[in-house]
């Protein structure tokens, strides 16, 4: 069975190598620690704590083993062998929507870095999907839930 690969950025992979530590290191003695003071408590089936503990353990060793999977078949994008005004994963591009004065910019990352609140889009949205390829002055049709968006490439960083 192939398994599918990740791609990142090179500051991507750190930032998972560094959750992985965090998770590992911190968060599971944590919630070990906050299962044992619980089971104290007495009768565990009334016990809302260690429920509540054990399902926080349950959550963090799933983050665990997603993480651990990311990072084994992780790809990492190199995006300076891309032409400098070509969009491509790991690289920001601002474009204006015709007709409209306002501009959007995003970097363009692997979907385990995704951020939209941040300005980090994923590379399987419809947006870098349609962007990735296209280079700056290009005009481009962005296929939108409802309808469509035509968007003019302002700037590649």
């Amino acid at each position: 069975m192939v398994e599918k690969t990740y791609q990142m950025t090179a500051d991507g992979l750190a930032k998972l190598q560094q959750e992985l530590e965090n998770l590992k290191l911190v968060k599971r003695p944590e919630v070990i620690d906050r299962i044992k003071v619980a089971r104290g408590y007495g009768d565990l089936s009334e016990n809302s704590e260690y429920e509540a503990a054990k399902d926080e353990q349950a959550f963090i060793e799933g983050r665990i083993s997603t993480v651990e999977t990311m990072i084994r078949y992780a790809e990492i994008v190199d995006s300076t062998s891309v032409a400098k005004d070509e969009v491509s994963l790991g690289k920001t591009v601002t474009f204006q929507e015709l007709g409209e004065k306002d501009t959007e910019t995003y970097q363009i990352v692997g979907t385990a870095e995704a951020d939209p609140f941040t300005g980090k889009i994923s590379n399987e949205s419809p947006i870098a999907r349609t962007l990735i390829g296209r280079k700056v002055g290009d005009t481009v049709i962005i296929p939108l839930p409802v309808g469509e968006m035509q968007v003019k490439i302002l700037e590649v960083d």
